[in-house]
C-alpha cells in the first residue's frame, strides 16, 4: 500500500479556513450540494492521512479510502455546529471509526447474530434519544428505554467493537496530537459509547488543580497546548509534557479504579 496522493488522482484542493468551513456546513447540512462537495474535496487529504494508519491490513488503500469518505460524509451531515470545536476533531474518529467497522465486519472472526442485532438497536437507540433530549444519551438512559440492564448493553457494544485505547493518537495536526480523549466532549458516541462522559469528569476531579485544568482546557474546550502555554505563561514544550503527565496519572487512576 505505496500509492501515494497524486496517483489516487484525487483532487487537489486548498484547506478551509474555520469560518469558510463553518459556513459550507451550515449550506451543506441545508441541503446544498455543491457546499457538500466542495467540504467533501477539501477534506479527501484528512481522509488520505488517516487511511495510512491501516497499512498491511491485507485491504487495498483504494477501498479503504473510500471506506473512509464515508465516514468524512457522515462527518459533515451529522457536525452540530453549537459546538465550539474543530470540524477535524470531530471527523477524525468519525472517519477512522467507519474504517474500524469495515475491518472488524469484515474479519474472519465474527461475533453472533444476536449480538450484532442487539448491538445495532442499542445504536439506534441512542440516536432516537438524542434527537429528544438535544444531547448523547448515558448508557443507563438507552437501557432504560430498551428495557435491557447496563451491563446487557455494554456487553453487546464492546463485542461489537475493535477495542482501542483512549490515549490512541488519531492525528498530528502541526505538532498538537488529536488523542481518541479529544473526542469526550462531542456529539458522535461511536468509539466512545462505553465510556460516559459525567465519570470521566468525576475522575478529572482526583486530579491536581494544574493536571485538572490542562486536560479540561485541552479535551473539553477544544484549546491547543499553544492557547494553554500563553494562559499559564509557560512554554509549548513544557504544556506538553505537563499533559502527558496529567494522561498518566487519569490513567493510572482508571486502572485502579478497574483493578
Amino acid at each position: 500500500m505505496s500509492t501515494k496522493l497524486l496517483e489516487m488522482n484525487l483532487p487537489r484542493f486548498p484547506l478551509l479556513k474555520d469560518e469558510e468551513m463553518r459556513e459550507l456546513l451550515k449550506k451543506a447540512q441545508s441541503g446544498d450540494t455543491e457546499a457538500r462537495d466542495r467540504l467533501v474535496n477539501c477534506n479527501l487529504k484528512l481522509v488520505f492521512n488517516l487511511v495510512k494508519r491501516f497499512t498491511n491490513r491485507g485491504y487495498e488503500l483504494e477501498d479503504l479510502f473510500q471506506i473512509g469518505s464515508i465516514g468524512l460524509m457522515k462527518a459533515i451531515d451529522k457536525f452540530d455546529l453549537n459546538y465550539d470545536v474543530k470540524f477535524s476533531t470531530y471527523a477524525v474518529p468519525m472517519i477512522v471509526g467507519e474504517i474500524r467497522r469495515f475491518l472488524r465486519d469484515d474479519n474472519p472472526v465474527k461475533v453472533s447474530r444476536s449480538v450484532k442485532e442487539t448491538a445495532y438497536k442499542v445504536q439506534q437507540t441512542r440516536e432516537r434519544l438524542t434527537g429528544r433530549l438535544g444531547r448523547e444519551p448515558s448508557i443507563s438512559e438507552v437501557a432504560k428505554e430498551m428495557g435491557l440492564s447496563r451491563e446487557e448493553i455494554v456487553t453487546a457494544l464492546e463485542a461489537a467493537q475493535s477495542p482501542t485505547s483512549i490515549y490512541e493518537t488519531l492525528h498530528q495536526d502541526d505538532g498538537d496530537p488529536i488523542y481518541l480523549l479529544d473526542q469526550l466532549s462531542g456529539e458522535d458516541g461511536d468509539d466512545l459509547f462505553w465510556l460516559d462522559r459525567i465519570e470521566v469528569k468525576e475522575l478529572l476531579r482526583s486530579l491536581p488543580e494544574r493536571d485538572r485544568q490542562i486536560l479540561m482546557w485541552r479535551f473539553f474546550e477544544d484549546k491547543t497546548q499553544s492557547d494553554i502555554a500563553r494562559r499559564l505563561n509557560l512554554s509549548q514544550v513544557q504544556v506538553s509534557r505537563l499533559e502527558r503527565q496529567a494522561l498518566k496519572k487519569l490513567k493510572e487512576i482508571m486502572a485502579d479504579n478497574n483493578s
